[in-house]
């Protein structure tokens, strides 16, 4: 069990969790998902953390063929501008690796944003923790539980 999982059980929300062999050599993790699995890109989200005007960290989940539009997600966050935060503090902040931070049962509780892509879905397929586990919930469950605002942050 992952934070994330123990985190969507302890809500009583409905989830599956998909588990798949990770190829280490994989260049996209959020592609190789999807395929492995089976299911529609569009489908599958990648967990993203910002630096926003320097100080404070926030979460922008979006689909994995796209980018994370920077200047989106600072406006959405009421910030001058957004960068990527460096990997140490993203692992450091979340307590995942890079490849499997999942918006779900992260260490500290960061302002999270959702693409508005993922309303269209009845279920959306999100890292579980960890590289090669998907747990595929409802888009308004996330929100929900994470208490993320939709928006368009997709490049």
């Amino acid at each position: 069990m992952t934070p994330a999982i123990n985190s969507a059980k302890h809500a009583g929300i409905a989830f599956q969790i998909h588990e798949y062999h990770h190829d280490t050599t994989a260049h996209s993790y959020g592609l190789e998902a999807a395929e492995k699995l089976g299911v529609a890109v569009k489908q599958v989200f990648k967990t993203l953390v910002v630096k926003l005007d320097g100080k404070q960290l926030a979460v922008g989940i979006v689909p994995v063929t796209g980018q994370l539009n920077l200047k989106q997600i600072a406006k959405a966050a009421g910030a001058k501008k957004a960068a990527m935060a460096e990997p140490s503090e993203v692992e450091r902040t979340t307590g995942y690796v890079l490849g499997g931070v999942s918006p779900l049962g992260q260490k500290k509780r960061l302002a999270t944003f959702i693409d508005h892509s993922a309303e269209h879905f009845a279920s959306i397929y999100v890292s579980a923790g960890r590289r090669g586990l998907e747990i595929e919930l409802s888009p308004k469950d996330l929100a929900t539980l994470i208490q993320a605002t939709f928006v368009p942050l997709a490049a």
